[in-house]
């Protein structure tokens, strides 16, 4: 009876985040410089590609805040209903980089000195650009600029167009037939807890096998690979066999039934004695409308993609900002 009572009041507190019109949440990785650094060494990188000590320090201290507004319940919401989607990842010294998707127009910054000296390729000043450069030397110094969302969405599209079809994307049936696949493996493979909190909240954890529980998720999705994206090719049995199979445990922290905060401890996956701290915090806050920033630049796409950075600025990654509206609010029960 406990774990069917555990796992009902998990469910419940997803489906009252679903009947909310807007959502943030902040994402906190929990580490230190010296286990990222030993995670990078583990995967043997080649000489000169180690990651750089500011990367692991920007890493070791980021957070990602992200935010959505919709005219409907999270749960019924198409991309239509969006009001506004925002993001932010930030450090204790600062923003680092900011995007925000309000009516027609998309909204970027980015703190490009701390970056440019983060990757080890530190960008040019400003004030040494060539006069066409244009909307570029506002990027550059991290002024806020915009463009027409629209007109990025057809351009990508034109672009995947070339490469050989259309952008891959999961149709609404399929993507019910996934979240039943994982609720059916959760229901077998997870063990449900609850426990007492301070302050009114109440503790609720879900633990499970790591490899156990991939295994089994990826048996349930492969009759689907028909009905996925192209290109998509999930791993087989003999691909996870020597995963971990650590058992991982996730808190769920419930405050009047409804989700305040979810903790994960990695470092044992990790399977070095070395990683002494790797976790995940997912914070639930209550949802602010994104508004648009003032003085924004208009940046002219063509500029973008083929002007001041040369060549096609965003190469095989699409610049799709899109994803976090096509999300949906987890809602079935487990």
């Amino acid at each position: 009876m406990e774990q069917l009572s555990a796992g009902k009041k998990l469910d419940r507190a997803f489906e009252k985040l679903g009947k909310k019109n807007a959502l943030s949440f902040e994402l906190d990785l929990d580490t230190d410089v010296a286990s990222l650094k030993a995670l990078d060494a583990a995967s043997d990188p080649a000489p000169g590609e180690e990651i750089p000590d500011e990367a692991a320090e920007l890493l070791s201290g980021a957070k990602i805040t992200v935010t959505v507004q919709s005219k409907k319940p999270l749960e019924e919401s198409g991309e239509k209903d969006l009001v506004g989607t925002a993001m932010k990842v930030s450090t204790p010294d600062g923003d680092l980089a900011e995007y925000r998707v309000i009516g027609d127009y998309t909204y970027i910054r980015a703190d490009m000195d701390a970056m440019g000296k983060t990757m080890g390729s530190p960008l040019p000043d400003a004030d040494d650009l060539p006069p066409e450069a244009g909307a570029m030397k506002d990027i550059i110094e991290g002024k806020w600029v915009k463009f027409n969302t629209k007109e990025m969405d057809k351009a990508a599209a034109e672009d995947q167009e070339a490469e050989g079809g259309p952008a891959p994307s999961l149709d609404a049936k399929t993507q019910k037939k996934l979240v039943k696949a994982l609720r059916e493996v959760i229901a077998r493979e997870v063990e449900f807890k609850t426990a007492g909190g301070g302050d009114g909240s109440e503790h609720v954890t879900a633990r499970a096998p790591f490899r156990t529980l991939i295994t089994e998720l990826f048996g349930e999705i492969r009759p689907l690979v028909k009905d996925l994206p192209p290109g998509m090719e999930l791993p087989t049995d003999k691909d996870l066999k020597d995963a971990p199979n650590t058992k991982v445990t996730a808190d769920f922290t419930l405050k009047n039934g409804e989700l305040a905060q979810v903790d994960m401890d990695l470092a044992k996956l990790a399977e070095n004695t070395k990683v002494k701290k790797l976790g995940l915090t997912l914070r639930m806050r209550e949802g602010t409308r994104p508004t648009a920033p003032a003085g924004a630049t208009t940046i002219d796409l063509d500029d973008l993609m083929n002007g001041f950075l040369g060549g096609p600025a965003m190469g095989d990654a699409e610049f799709d900002m899109s994803g976090l509206a096509d999300e949906d609010v987890p809602q079935d029960q487990f």
